[in-house]
């Protein structure tokens, strides 16, 4: 059966002389050099780690699916990570089938000939000269090193587990069955613990990262006379992880001032402010879909105030004391617990809160100025990992291999009466990627300053 065509109500008719003219008089563009991908033999073990757990069993992940981001125009597509993590391919609507053999089939939209039919040049979507060049069904199994079939023979009669709620059209032909939220959780939690290969993707993702952090103190100058000044810098750092990878691995937190007191700031219109601090969390996402996520909080003049120095220098302990539970065998939780100890401590002694440590801890007050938690795994996608069970992570162990962010901060709303004024408006963040060793845990992001001093010296020497 022939899929309809994506064409627009603004698309010109094709005359029955004009389609067979397309037909005719293209060269042979086979691509005779096509050889696997880096990660192909990566993901083959990890497929067979999945048939080994579900022996037996039909297993399904879709690739998803194209998203509409306004009328006829789709968003830039990027593949869902467990996919990605199995294959490391990345067209839409494309499906992985793990048979009850242990054997697994990609079943891919492949390049469609130019003798016959009319996508390559009339389907918006998925035509060559719309959307670019697919793989033919040999070149896609030399790049993924996996048996590859055309996307229209996909079967899909009898029992499977789905991962769900990523391509409707596979939902709707397989029953929902009781294994699929087992499924969806173990397929989260078997990229906890991250290879070789991908710690060296990390990485580079991390790497590219400290060069945008840099690309962007640069452009302070500019910056700070420009009306969208935060805007400004976005597209910066954007410049950035589009030249060095995919994307952006989330979008880009660029707060100045109080917007820095709103956890998820991602408008970014605001002027910059040459007194205030600027909030910068950002992360690159290379190529092959690894992100990291970067945190630094540093002052638009390039000197911190005595009031902002205090501030920072409260996150940097808790920073600091989170780091130093680091290790195999600490519980996940210990990380962010040490940080809120350290935190307490100081706003006690500010005045701004009373009672003991432990007090404070099981109460909770403290959390007025310090809303959310001090990390996360880190890996495919920022948050990652999430659908794995808690048992498995938040209420886990540390194991060699685990990636993670250490992200304590402070925030001090605008309208906070408990707070002296000069507090007001003052949000900080730290944030680093680690991964869990033998002996503790290792810097990843240790190309950017910490320090108070260090920032200052950093800033200055970029200027």
């Amino acid at each position: 059966m022939t899929e309809p065509l994506n064409v627009g109500s603004h698309d010109l008719p094709i005359t029955e002389e004009l389609a067979a003219f397309m037909r005719t008089g293209w060269a042979d563009t086979r691509r005779l050099d096509v050889t696997a991908l880096p990660i192909a033999p990566w993901a083959a073990k990890r497929r067979a780690a999945l048939a080994a757990r579900f022996p037996g069993e039909r297993l399904v992940i879709p690739a998803g699916t194209l998203k509409v981001r306004s009328n006829d125009c789709d968003y830039r597509f990027r593949p869902h990570s467990a996919y990605s993590y199995l294959t490391g391919a990345g067209e839409p609507d494309d499906v992985l089938v793990v048979e009850p053999s242990g054997e697994s089939v990609l079943y891919v939209r492949p390049r469609s000939p130019r003798e016959e039919g009319q996508e390559f040049y009339r389907d918006r979507r998925y035509g060559e000269f719309w959307a670019g060049r697919r793989p033919d069904l040999a070149e896609a199994a030399e790049l993924y090193q996996v048996e590859c079939r055309h996307i229209r023979d996909l079967e899909l009669d009898g029992p499977a587990r789905v991962l769900r709620g990523v391509d409707a059209s596979v939902d709707a032909r397989v029953p929902r069955g009781s294994g699929d939220a087992e499924f969806e959780s173990f397929l989260a939690e078997m990229r906890l613990v991250k290879d070789e290969w991908e710690l060296g993707e990390l990485q580079s993702a991390v790497d590219a990262t400290v060069r945008g952090f840099e690309d962007v103190v640069r452009a302070l100058p500019q910056a700070l006379g420009h009306p969208r000044g935060e805007r400004y810098l976005e597209g910066v750092f954007g410049l950035r992880s589009r030249l060095e990878g995919n994307a952006v691995g989330y979008e880009s937190i660029v707060a100045s001032g109080a917007h820095a007191c709103v956890l998820h700031w991602i408008r970014n219109d605001g002027a910059l402010n040459a007194g205030d601090l600027l909030l910068l969390d950002a992360g690159v996402e290379c190529d092959t879909l690894y992100t990291a996520d970067v945190t630094r909080t540093f002052p638009l003049s390039g000197r911190f105030s005595a009031v902002q120095r205090q501030a920072y220098e409260l996150v940097y302990e808790a920073q600091t004391a989170a780091i130093a539970t680091l290790r195999p065998g600490a519980r996940f939780r210990d990380f962010h617990l040490a940080a809120m100890r350290v935190i307490c401590d100081g706003l006690r002694d500010w005045g701004l809160l009373k009672g003991s440590t432990d007090e404070l801890m099981e109460t909770g007050l403290y959390r007025r100025y310090t809303l959310c938690s001090s990390g996360h795994m880190l890996g495919l996608d920022v948050h990652d990992c999430a659908r794995s069970r808690a048992e498995v992570y938040l209420d886990g162990v540390l194991e060699e291999g685990h990636v993670l962010t250490v992200e304590p901060g402070l925030y001090f709303q605008p309208d906070d009466l408990t707070l002296p004024e000069e507090l007001r408006g003052i949000g900080i963040r730290i944030e680093d990627d680690l991964v869990v060793t033998a002996g503790g845990a290792a810097l990843m992001s240790g190309g950017l300053p910490r320090r108070a001093d260090e920032v200052e010296s950093w800033m200055g020497a970029l200027v």
